[in-house]
């Protein structure tokens, strides 16, 4: 008998670009700048931590919501940077990675006939997201070319059916971050409604030239309204851990934990007791700025002098360039064109946007060993 066939819950969805890319990369021995994960090891500290709760019997189901140690390390440390004191009991929840976080927050409060802003480019996972839950997804441009939210269009967006918007700071693709007068300003713009917001921070501790990272949890109105996402796999160079954490008010957190329960229920036991043991010494992040902003102007130099555009890189771990200079092609077609025939893979920022609006830039990612940033820079100073 043949297999029986059912209609798609994502019926326009394929294989990602990072998967793509990738595995073209693979296949042409290119340095592979494209995929966002470091190519180097994690503190062995770490490492130590949680071998050393594997050893302490750490090895059973952990609470639901999270190993209480953890929570606790979660609440002093938002509240040593931001000021804000969350309730490790009622409000923190510890989340198999932040892409588990971002499904789990949409899933608890949006329904069909709900609408959801997203600002795009934004990263591949929120359009599924939203379509699972059977909502709208309504898509508002940042500005091109500065990646600056447009206030008046995100306003034109808001409906008596707008559930939810998510907000990503500092920026996957654009390595864009948000002022404090931009959030005040998206503070002002939902005060007088009843819309929820994710905001996506998995590059918080990735913030340069003195800037300081306007999470959220900062101001008032938002945190009320907020579901706050964050990356210890992005945070501590472990992408492969898959372990995060979503801060939001009491009755946030209720509605986030039951969907929570149901499908994860809980994270992996031991890496939380190590990651608790870890936190214990804020230089472990407080560190990160200076290490990545080192890595981003060893990249930005060697580019300096080539035909590509650098785009302003003001945190996250990518940049983004201007390649129009060099070629006409697509953003697609130059990216594969550049794995084959420079040997580096980068990503379209196309990608990131559902109607594929090309604008002849593509994103690096420059969390790689030093050796491999020459060797990639080596070969782009061809072009």
């Amino acid at each position: 008998m043949p297999t029986p066939t059912f209609p798609s819950k994502l019926p326009q969805v394929g294989t990602t670009i990072f998967s793509v890319m990738s595995a073209l990369a693979a296949k042409h021995g290119a340095v592979n700048l494209g995929q966002g994960f470091p190519d180097f090891a994690c503190d062995p500290a770490l490492l130590d931590a949680v071998a050393e709760a594997m050893r302490a019997g750490h090895n059973q189901y952990p609470p639901m919501p999270g190993v209480p140690a953890l929570r606790n390390a979660v609440a002093a440390k938002i509240e040593a940077l931001h000021g804000r004191r969350y309730s490790p009991d009622s409000e923190i929840t510890i989340t198999a990675g932040a892409t588990q976080a971002i499904l789990t927050a949409i899933l608890c409060c949006v329904r069909p006939g709900d609408e959801v802003i997203v600002l795009e480019p934004c990263y591949d996972s929120y359009v599924p997201n939203i379509e699972l839950a059977g909502a709208t997804v309504v898509r508002v441009p940042l500005t091109p070319g500065s990646f600056r939210p447009d206030f008046d269009r995100i306003a034109a967006a808001l409906s008596p059916r707008t559930r939810l918007l998510i907000l990503n700071s500092p920026h996957n693709p654009s390595a864009t971050i948000w002022s404090a007068a931009e959030m005040r300003r998206l503070e002002e713009l939902l005060a007088p409604t009843d819309v929820l917001l994710v905001s996506d921070e998995v590059y918080e501790h990735m913030v340069f030239d003195g800037e300081q990272h306007q999470s959220a949890a900062r101001f008032a109105g938002l945190a009320e309204r907020a579901f706050v996402v964050s990356s210890f796999g992005k945070t501590f160079h472990v992408t492969g851990w898959k372990v995060g954490t979503v801060v939001a008010p009491a009755a946030l957190t209720a509605e986030f934990r039951k969907v929570h329960q149901f499908n994860v229920f809980t994270v992996n036991t031991p890496m939380q007791h190590g990651l608790a043991q870890y936190l214990q010494e804020p230089q472990h992040y407080l560190q990160l700025p200076a290490f990545y902003q080192a890595k981003r102007d060893l990249f930005r130099a060697g580019l300096a002098g080539s035909r590509l555009k650098l785009l302003p890189s003001a945190g996250s771990y990518f940049q983004c360039v201007d390649y129009s200079a060099v070629s006409d092609l697509p953003e697609q077609a130059f990216s594969e064109w550049l794995v084959r025939e420079i040997g580096v893979a980068a990503i379209p920022v196309s990608a990131f946007y559902g109607d594929n609006f090309d604008q002849r830039l593509v994103r690096f990612c420059y969390a790689k060993r030093d050796e491999t940033l020459h060797t990639a820079l080596q070969q782009l100073r061809r072009l």
